[in-house]
């Protein structure tokens, strides 16, 4: 049994690395994806996952299986294609902030079919991950539906990181639409603050947080604001912890570090209930965000993720630091 299983993409993040004599850009091909991101920060802590995507039968497909492999995950749920394994092109301003272009017309990850998907995976799951890039072309689409569907039949719990990427969609509003059919499934949700303000059209964080999570059901809604902290929003309202004070180098993977960090304190506390006290609730917060603190300190998104270990001693670290 796995502690979580994704579904979505995983691709490969082409990431800056300085300049060549000429002063062209040096590109590093670092594995990555938000579904995979998540599930080898998960599995770098000690959970059991299993992935559930397609890729193409290439040597940058063939290098995101051995990678997810040698990190601990399961890769029983994984399909090849004849399209070419999909590649972003990632640019990092000079405070470590990163934007995308992709290569993706199409992409292997979106040929995922509804026949692909092993449902025997999420049966034997305890959460079911998932975004919404999975949802921006067919066949994924309705390989996610008949997932989620299917989760929720047999009562797993589905958390949603809408991983809002504007370049992917025919428009903001096919976008929105589809990633508010997630919602509806979702139990945990984790948003930036740019993206609850998309989905509520409200930039005041108690406002947004309120109105998504009351309008979805939800039990637990998580909102990062970069290197300010996060929020939860739960049954008693709204908490904020602010992050560590890093230097950050790229933030690539950040925000799936800190879910990451979120569903290993849910699960290893067994929180998923979700009768959580505002002081436990303000832990998982301060964990999530000393695991997008982490990654920040470092280059690429897979590569990046901590060992327990690791983020044991850069807690204790940080907080001396304070």
């Amino acid at each position: 049994m796995s502690d979580v299983t994704a579904l979505g993409e995983i691709l490969i993040d082409f990431t800056p690395q300085g300049e060549n004599e000429q002063g062209f850009p040096i590109l590093v091909a670092n594995p990555g994806g938000a579904p995979g991101n998540v599930l080898v920060a998960l599995s770098c802590l000690g959970m059991r996952t299993e992935f559930i995507g397609c890729i193409g039968k290439d040597y940058f497909g063939e290098l995101l299986v051995s990678t997810l492999q040698n990190k601990g995950v399961q890769t029983n749920g994984i399909v090849y294609s004849p399209i070419k394994t999909t590649l972003a092109f990632v640019h990092i301003d000079h405070q470590g902030d990163r934007s995308f272009n992709f290569y993706r017309q199409p992409g292997a990850d979106m040929m995922l079919s509804k026949d692909d998907v092993d449902l025997s995976l999420i049966a034997d799951a305890k959460i079911l991950q998932v975004g919404s890039i999975s949802m921006t072309n067919e066949p994924s689409r309705e390989a996610t539906l008949l997932a989620l569907n299917y989760a929720k039949e047999q009562n797993k719990i589905i958390s949603l990181d809408p991983n809002l990427r504007p370049l992917l969609w025919q428009s903001l509003e096919e976008a929105k639409e589809q990633i508010e059919a997630l919602l509806y499934f979702a139990d945990i949700v984790k948003v930036s603050g740019e993206e609850l303000a998309f989905l509520t059209n409200t930039t005041d964080i108690f406002s947004g947080a309120k109105q998504l999570y009351k309008k979805f059901h939800l039990r637990l809604l998580f909102v990062t604001v970069g290197d300010k902290g996060s929020y939860a929003y739960g049954e008693d309202g709204l908490v904020f912890v602010p992050a560590a004070a890093v230097k950050a180098i790229d933030t690539t993977g950040c925000g799936d570090a800190f879910l990451a960090g979120v569903l290993y304190k849910l699960l290893k506390r067994d929180l998923l209930d979700f009768n959580i006290k505002e002081a436990i609730l303000k832990q998982i917060l301060d964990f999530g965000n000393a695991m997008g603190a982490y990654v920040a300190t470092n280059k690429g998104g897979i590569p990046a993720m901590p060992t327990l270990h690791q983020i044991e001693d850069f807690i204790v670290v940080n907080k001396k630091e304070e």
